[in-house]
């Protein structure tokens, strides 16, 4: 491995705004707000959404159904709806 020509991997503090959840991970983002952890200055990355807010991974998400697709989609294929 060559010298000098990798980023910085560290570890990161994630922060979901939608939620507030937090999580530490390894990164080679950086941020200029950080946050002292074991007497370590670690860079805090805000994210919009995540696995922890999105509505897929929630379940919490939506169809919108404008024509009645779906609907057809079901019917032909023998799909109920949940």
């Amino acid at each position: 491995m060559k010298a000098e020509i990798h980023p910085d991997y560290h570890d990161v503090i994630y922060v979901d705004s939608a939620t507030g959840e937090e999580w530490m991970s390894r990164s080679t983002q950086t941020s200029k707000e950080t946050r002292e952890v074991d007497g370590v200055e670690v860079p805090v990355i805000k994210l919009e959404i995540s696995s922890v807010s999105h509505p897929f991974w929630t379940g919490t998400q939506r169809e919108l159904d404008a024509d009645g697709k779906i609907d057809r989609f079901r019917k032909r294929y023998g799909m109920k709806k949940k």
